[in-house]
């Protein structure tokens, strides 16, 4: 009975729910151009973002761009809520201040990051496999047998996915989410640590910034991200979009890079990087800034300051 009380009074609950504002924000904002990047970087015909948006709404409308939304939804309050606070608790841990007062070094940030992105990718592995199986459904084509019905959400292919390939099968490009996370955030919070210093002098010693500070600190930090290991989502995608009846399936990482390379040029790798791009802005500028208003409501002095660590984060 008195569980959520004391929950959401503690620091805990009120990261956990300010996390699952700016995590639902980030989704919100940009899946429709999640969906455009999947599909890019599955297509072997080169199209561009705008011919694939065309062809997306004259086959399927508007609401193809939200498919699959619901797993990566349900699932964002307790990934970003295990994120900030696994990042607060490693960027301290790798190289611990002179203060609890004092913001981690830039050190610990990104090793802060790096583990956080590694740890994470347990959780998002199977999100993430979920929701590019749905995306890239087309109900323009004739429903194949023994195969779920189209639109019938994450839960009716899940349960697929462990019929036909095992609970194995939901982890599939499990090894590649986890080299494309843990450098990206790394890079991640870096970014975004230095540019809200950058734009807004103590800023993270303070805790004080201005939505103008949030938004872009939190878009370049998305950019930075997602520009670093973006081959390396590429890949992730190519071998996630198969199924056990794809015909010549991808025998492992190395074997999708380079039949992809040798099939497509080198360009394949960057393919859909735009449309990335823009949506990494838009995304993390409303997740930080989700974020951080969240706190500054749950906290009456208006400082996201706690007992051992200030937060400042995805």
């Amino acid at each position: 009975m008195d569980f959520w009380p004391e929950f959401l009074a503690s620091s805990w609950g009120k990261e956990f729910v300010a996390g699952g504002f700016g995590g639902t924000a980030g989704i919100v904002a940009g899946y429709p151009l999640d969906t455009l990047r999947i599909r890019q970087q599955q297509t072997n015909s080169g199209s561009s973002a705008l011919t694939i948006l065309r062809r997306v709404l004259a086959t399927d409308g508007p609401a193809a761009f939200y498919r699959g939304m619901a797993a990566p939804l349900a699932a964002v309050t307790f990934q970003n809520a295990m994120v900030f606070q696994t990042y607060a608790i490693l960027s301290r841990a790798f190289d611990p201040p002179s203060s609890p007062n004092e913001p981690p070094s830039y050190k610990g940030v990104a090793l802060g990051g790096v583990g956080t992105g590694a740890l994470q990718s347990v959780l998002l592995s199977p999100v993430e496999l979920l929701k590019i199986r749905l995306q890239l459904q087309d109900t323009s084509h004739s429903k194949q047998p023994n195969k779920p019905s189209t639109c019938r959400g994450p839960v009716t292919v899940a349960k697929y996915i462990i019929r036909t390939e095992g609970v194995r099968g939901l982890y599939r490009g499990f090894t590649i989410t986890a080299l494309r996370d843990a450098p990206s955030h790394g890079f991640y919070f870096w970014t975004y640590e230095y540019m809200r210093e950058q734009l807004h002098p103590g800023c993270r010693k303070n805790g004080q910034e201005s939505l103008q500070t949030m938004l872009l600190a939190g878009g370049l930090a998305g950019v930075a991200s997602w520009v670093c290991c973006y081959p390396l989502d590429v890949v992730k995608t190519r071998l996630q979009a198969q199924t056990p009846s794809s015909a010549n399936p991808y025998k492992g990482i190395m074997d999708c890079l380079a039949r992809s390379v040798r099939q497509e040029g080198y360009s394949v790798l960057w393919r859909g990087l735009g449309t990335a791009v823009a949506r990494a802005f838009v995304v993390n500028g409303a997740v930080f800034a989700a974020y951080e208003t969240a706190l500054r409501c749950f906290f009456s002095n208006g400082n996201i300051q706690t007992e051992n660590t200030i937060y400042s984060t995805d």
